[in-house]
């Protein structure tokens, strides 16, 4: 007879300690976020006080360590320990039956900090292979894939000794964040090493690929490294802690396999839209856009099946603030997937390109939709994880709403100051000449470059807001006798 999942003692040790990470790493790269924002509007920011030493904090400089901490420090973080909290629940495993799982695990995590700090301290030094979202040196590449192996080898592990024989909707979408980035990773990085050849640093490389077949590598990577971090593995996440928030059943177990394979199949193919009047032939420009408007049906096919596993439940918007966050979340995913494939439009791709629209684009669906749900996660998790209430619903509450202003401030800036930019850019006189000079547009965006900072440091305070709530609810939140099988449980506050 199969042990009841309520039976079984899980080990959170390993989904505990990628918590921290993701905490950590989430103040890191925000409060980056948030400098660097100012930066663009005032350049007393750029902290040129520091003499020889202001090169440290200089955008080029932080602007990739932005990046990576949010989306391989905490985003990852975040997605991680879901991974090891998640799984033994839908597989009706526990980690301490199964000893080598557990050293994976610990494995997996320490040498997850060696990158993250071998990351930051060559970012800061400004060694990088100066490709977008994967500028790390080829040494810690080779590391990154030996990590992305220990991971595999502890999905299949886990899925090898399961007494469930179903696979949940989660996993699916973890086997194929694994799968993709697997092989994208590996195909963008092929690099070799300058020392080879007796010239260049031993931590320098060049690409294996040039011209616009470099860049077409690149964002088939750099498009689907949004794919398959910042959406296939957090739709993972809202699959499993949306329903057990709400205690509802997934409304359709069909919607969630045709948007599943068609999500699958789409994405791979819409990188294309980032290289559009470029020299990559018409018809791979066109595939990209083509593909971008078709990935509105699987992005909106999980987003309604999302919400409507809230079908009679809706009273819990106002009761409990976990589901409010996920309904957010779900809203900016359906949201950002409109954006995105619009701005793929050659018409409007023609005006867009460039300009802060495609920034607010990208930061209203990883502040939106990803920071949301790995918060919300972590809120579920957390009173499991440590057998105590939640600390605060007020906190919560204050956090949704400062965070989500900061959102709408920093998103509709860079609508309006991308659009400007476009329509200053293209506009001319009479006779083809242009009317407005660079530091004309420069002048004319100033007041959303400085929307865009307020924003920044609004949800930046919120996050602040979150971290004390975990903090408090680890420490002080009153014990949970029995481990709720619904809603999570918040402390009389």
């Amino acid at each position: 007879m199969q042990p009841s999942s309520a039976s079984l003692s899980y080990d959170y040790s390993v989904a505990k300690l990628f918590t921290y990470t993701m905490v950590i790493f989430g103040i890191i790269g925000m409060l980056v976020g948030v400098l660097l924002a100012f930066q663009m509007a005032w350049p007393a920011f750029n902290l040129t006080i520091l003499g020889d030493y202001a090169e440290f904090v200089a955008f080029g400089r932080l602007r990739p360590l932005h990046t990576n901490g949010i989306i391989y420090g905490f985003m990852l973080s975040g997605i991680w320990a879901s991974w090891y909290y998640i799984s033994q629940r839908v597989l009706k495993i526990s980690f301490n039956e199964h000893p080598f799982l557990r050293a994976l695990g610990y494995i997996h995590f320490w040498l997850y900090v060696v990158i993250l700090a071998l990351a930051v301290v060559t970012l800061f030094a400004g060694f990088t292979q100066n490709k977008e979202y994967i500028e790390l040196i080829w040494p810690i590449d080779v590391l990154v894939v030996v990590l992305w192996v220990v991971w595999g080898l502890h999905i299949w592990g886990a899925i090898g000794v399961r007494r469930e024989k179903s696979l949940y909707i989660s996993l699916w979408y973890f086997i194929a964040t694994f799968l993709a980035i697997a092989m994208l990773y590996i195909t963008n990085n092929l690099q070799i090493p300058t020392f080879i050849s007796g010239y260049g640093s031993l931590l320098n490389s060049v690409s294996m690929y040039s011209g616009t077949n470099d860049a077409l590598i690149q964002w088939w990577w750099g498009h689907n490294a949004v794919a398959f971090v910042f959406t296939s593995a957090v739709i993972a996440l809202v699959y499993y802690f949306m329903p057990k928030e709400a205690g509802a059943p997934v409304y359709s177990y069909k919607l969630s396999l045709y948007s599943f394979w068609s999500l699958m199949f789409v994405y791979l193919w819409a990188g294309g839209h980032h290289l559009i009047y470029s020299t990559v032939p018409d018809w791979m420009q066109t595939m990209g856009s083509v593909f971008s408007v078709v990935l509105i049906l699987p992005s909106w096919g999980t987003a309604i099946n999302f919400l409507l596993t809230l079908r009679g439940q809706w009273h819990q918007v106002t009761t409990n603030p976990i589901i409010k966050m996920l309904i957010l979340a779900s809203v900016f995913y359906m949201f950002s997937t409109l954006e995105g494939p619009i701005q793929s439009i050659k018409s409007v791709n023609a005006l867009a390109h460039f300009t802060d629209w495609i920034v607010g684009h990208v930061h209203d669906g990883v502040l939106g939709w990803v920071c949301f749900s790995v918060m919300a996660a972590t809120y579920h998790m957390v009173p499991r994880m440590y057998g105590r209430k939640l600390y605060s619903a007020k906190l919560i509450d204050i956090q949704f709403w400062v965070q989500t202003t900061g959102i709408v401030l920093y998103f509709t800036s860079m609508w309006i100051a991308g659009i400007t930019q476009g329509l200053m850019w293209r506009a001319v006189d009479d006779y083809g000449s242009l009317l407005y000079s660079f530091i004309d547009t420069v002048n004319a965006l100033h007041p959303y470059y400085v929307i865009r900072g307020v924003g920044g440091a609004l949800y930046f305070v919120g996050f602040l807001i979150f971290v004390w709530n975990v903090i408090k609810s680890i420490t002080s939140g009153d014990k949970v006798e029995k481990e709720p099988v619904a809603a999570t449980p918040i402390s009389a506050s």
